[in-house]
This record gives structure tokens, C-alpha cells and sequence, in this order.
């Protein structure tokens, strides 16, 4: 009986291997070709006989008048940008959806789930327009006064995913704050803010990657290749006469995914207890 246990249990570990490889596939492809020229692109070989590693240095300064730092530089200034409001601005709704009492709030809360069935496809042309009209366009506005106001991308869900939390804390500590003379605000920044730090965690990592993969809203609001993000600084490559340089594109496509690996990795442990905290107090 022992030995059939074990026997299925180095299958499922077989099986489970065996689907991870072909899950990974495309990334050690993906890797191979970055290492690649165009005419090996073609080849059957994973990775290539020679790695050609000045498809990095030679496409990280392959825009005329930029490099990818400056691309960089803006795709954090945009991202972190986005993070800091968006942690701000959805804990303060979430705050008080949970914790204050004021006219149709379970109405005005239905309303804002309801929300996270819209897509953003239906609203972009009502705000390219306003914003247009405000001469918001080629600025970052577009995406911190969205996220200013809980809104942009995942509002909502960052919302309801605080509200769970901050309901999850004992109101006990709203009156013994109050007791000691905290005002509403004291309460949120002294006690709430704390006790939900894994969920305020879980908010900044899902805002940075979102938003560090949002390709779409980057190229309908920015048009000016000096407010370039890294998504945009990848199209780049593709010229007018359709001549790619495939190896030095997949080697900046490559790096480009770096922070948000890295961010999730480094921060999985926050993440996890977030999510599942979550769903639990839920």
C-alpha cells in the first residue's frame, strides 16, 4: 500500500514537471531568440551556437537620441506614480464604505461593484475626449487623476478588496479611538491603515503590474516618443519598410518584464497573505 502511495505520488510529480516544461516553453524560447540574429530566427535550435549578447547593449541604444534608460525612466515615473494614488485614494473610499454611515451607501457600493463588470474598452472614447478637450493628451494626467479619484484600472477591485478587510476590524477600536478624542481621519491613518497593510500590499503590487503591462492606454494617450514608456519604446523597432531586428526587440522585450518579476518574487509572501486573507475575511 506504501509503495503504490509512493509510486503515485512520483507520477503526479512527473506529470506536474512534465506540463511546467511545456508551459515554459515559450519563455526558453523566448530567451533563445534574444540571443539570436535574424537569419537564425529560423532555427530549429533552442538556443542559439554562438549567443549574441550585443543584441542587449546594441538595442538598448538603437532609438536615435534615446536609450532605454530614459524609457525606463519614465515607464517608473508613470507606474509608481499611478501606485501612490491609487493606494491613497481606494483605502480612503474603502474606508468609508466600511467604517462610515452616510445616505444610499449600500446603493452607491452596488453601484461601484457593478463597475467592475465595464470594461474600459467603453469608456475610452468618452475620456480620450475630455481629456483632449483639457489638454490632458502626451501627459501622464490620463492616468493619475483616474486613479486620484479610485477610479482607472482595478479601482474598483482594489476598493472591494479593502472593504473586506477594514470590515474584518473590530469597531471596538473605532470607539476606544474616538474615546481618546481621534477624529475620523486619526482612525484611518493610526489604526485602519496598519491592521490592513497586507491588503494595501497586495493593491500596490496588482497596480504596478497592471499598469506596467497597460500598452493600451499608453499608446491612445501618449504620442510624443519623449514621454515614451517601455511598451512603446518596443514598436519602435518595427520601421516603415517592415525590417525587424528580432534579437535586439526580444532582448529589450526580455528586460522589460524585469521589475514586474522581480516585484511579484520579492514581494510573493505579502501578496499571498493578502489574497487569501482576503478571502477569508471576505
Amino acid at each position: 500500500m506504501a509503495s503504490y502511495k509512493r509510486i503515485k505520488l512520483g507520477l503526479s510529480h512527473l506529470l506536474l514537471l512534465v506540463t511546467s516544461l511545456v508551459m515554459m516553453y515559450p519563455i526558453f524560447w523566448w530567451v533563445g531568440a534574444s540571443l539570436k540574429t535574424n537569419e537564425e530566427m529560423s532555427s530549429a535550435n533552442l538556443f542559439p551556437k554562438i549567443p549574441h549578447w550585443e543584441n542587449f547593449t546594441e538595442g538598448w541604444v538603437s532609438v536615435p537620441n534615446f536609450s532605454f534608460t530614459h524609457f525606463y525612466i519614465n515607464t517608473f515615473e508613470l507606474v509608481l506614480g499611478v501606485l501612490f494614488t491609487s493606494v491613497i485614494s481606494c483605502s480612503l473610499v474603502a474606508f468609508a464604505f466600511a467604517r462610515l454611515d452616510f445616505p444610499l451607501r449600500k446603493l452607491w457600493f452596488s453601484i461601484m461593484l457593478v463597475t467592475l463588470m465595464l470594461p474600459t474598452q467603453v469608456t475610452i472614447v468618452p475620456q480620450y475626449v475630455m481629456f483632449s478637450k483639457w489638454g490632458w493628451v502626451d501627459t501622464y494626467l490620463p492616468f493619475y487623476i483616474p486613479h486620484l479619484l479610485a477610479g482607472g484600472i482595478g479601482g474598483p477591485f482594489f476598493i472591494y478588496l479593502l472593504v473586506q478587510f477594514m470590515r474584518s476590524v473590530p469597531r471596538e477600536l473605532d470607539e476606544a479611538a474616538k474615546i481618546d478624542g481621534c477624529s475620523w481621519f486619526g482612525i484611518y491613518w493610526r489604526i485602519m491603515i496598519p491592521l490592513v497593510k497586507p491588503a494595501l500590499v497586495t493593491v500596490a503590487i496588482y497596480a504596478f503590474l497592471w499598469n506596467w503591462d497597460d500598452f493600451f492606454g499608453q499608446m491612445i494617450y501618449i504620442n510624443n516618443i519623449e514621454n515614451y514608456t517601455i511598451n512603446l519604446a518596443l514598436k519602435l523597432f518595427i520601421d516603415s519598410q517592415g525590417s525587424v531586428p528580432w534579437g535586439q526587440m526580444l532582448a529589450m522585450s526580455l528586460l522589460s518584464i524585469t521589475p514586474s518579476v522581480l516585484i511579484f518574487f520579492l514581494a510573493q509572501k505579502h501578496f499571498v497573505e493578502g489574497i487569501s486573507a482576503g478571502a477569508l475575511k471576505g
